[in-house]
């Protein structure tokens, strides 16, 4: 029995050696794709059988450790690399997916997201990269399946910075946000219009993760169970016993759920409510109006356009200059200090705040 046992071992061993060699002769190689919010870049890729790993960063820019804070100053470009074993799949197919998932005809950004660190690129690492990009480009651009010239640069690999961490498989971490901010994004409505049609089509829509709304068993796993009452079920907070009704610090307030922009502090006032007032929405087209008859009342509710979260209620009796009052329920927002926006990807709103 002993002999045995020992023998067991060894070749567990052995098996185990011998996997860890083939593991070490593995000779993968890198492949780097720009096409706006790497968020939605990581996804795509992580899905194919030969990709061993996708990194979100920055690159193509100048100076080094870029951060979320600065890189755009600095340069780079939100970008994705992909280390992948060329004896499974090639670098074709990687090139295949990258046009599946931008909009090559767009010079100054990437769907909802705009600015140079937005625009789409590949960045070759060899003469071989080069080659097969400046292909796949030219032959995209007789396919005539765009009626504007391909825009996408084919850059040659520069040094390539990790973003933070809590970018990194941002789609995993925060499937909730990650889904609605693909909702609101136009991504999918346009990859939809452009490839919908192709045999591949269900295909490309789960390697995309294409967005629709979460359910409610994801939603309950993701809010409090006060969150999902107010923005679900059309409930309503204590008066002055919620988060926000005397918050007095600049940001902005945001859908808890979706994360589409509302309010900002420089609208907020004390309407001796109990609950956070506003006089007009930061986004009027982020904000959706019906007609309310519950309580024996009628009242104008107030919707998230794309989150479809229940926020409050709009009244005709706040100050000038709208004479409105937007009464919302803290439980259906969150707020985002203005220190924290460009972390948090709301960097366009830093300049407002600062009027």
């Amino acid at each position: 029995m002993t002999k045995f046992i020992t023998a067991f071992i060894v070749s567990l061993y052995l098996l185990g050696a011998l996997a860890g060699l083939a593991i070490a002769q593995t000779k993968y190689e890198v492949a780097t794709f720009a096409g706006g919010c790497f968020w939605c870049m990581e996804p795509p890729f992580e899905k194919l059988k030969g990709v061993s790993d996708v990194v979100a960063g920055y690159t193509g820019g100048t100076g080094e450790n870029p951060t979320y804070e600065d890189y755009a100053g600095k340069g780079y470009i939100e970008a994705v690399q992909v280390m992948y074993d060329p004896s499974i799949i090639c670098y074709n197919t990687l090139l295949d997916v990258f046009w599946r998932q931008i909009n090559p005809t767009d010079a100054g950004g990437q769907f909802v997201d705009r600015g140079p660190q937005y625009r789409s690129a590949i960045f070759h690492h060899n003469q071989e990269q080069m080659s097969l990009a400046e292909k796949s480009k030219a032959d995209l651009e007789k396919s005539g399946r765009f009626d504007k010239p391909i825009v996408t640069e084919i850059l040659k690999g520069t040094t390539f910075y990790m973003a933070e961490e809590y970018h990194q498989d941002y789609y995993k971490k925060n499937p909730v946000r990650y889904k609605y901010y693909r909702f609101r994004s136009g991504r999918d409505e346009y990859l939809e219009k452009i490839w919908g049609h192709e045999k591949d089509r269900k295909e490309m829509k789960q390697s995309s993760l294409k967005s629709e709304k979460p359910s409610k068993e994801e939603l309950k796993s993701t809010l409090t169970p006060l969150q999902y009452t107010v923005t679900q079920e059309e409930g309503t907070e204590p008066a002055f016993r919620n988060e926000y009704w005397d918050n007095k610090k600049p940001g902005i307030y945001v859908d808890v759920v979706s994360g589409e922009p509302l309010f900002s502090s420089q609208d907020k006032y004390d309407s001796g409510t109990g609950w956070p007032s506003f006089n007009k929405p930061l986004e009027p087209g982020n904000v959706k109006e019906k007609q309310d008859r519950g309580f024996f009342m009628t009242r104008t509710e107030v919707r998230s356009k794309h989150g479809d979260s229940h926020l409050g209620h709009v009244f005709n009796d706040g100050p000038p200059p709208t004479g409105l009052r937007y009464c919302m329920n803290s439980a259906a927002l969150r707020f985002i200090p203005k220190e924290d926006l460009e972390k948090e990807g709301y960097g366009d709103y830093a300049q407002l705040l600062e009027k």
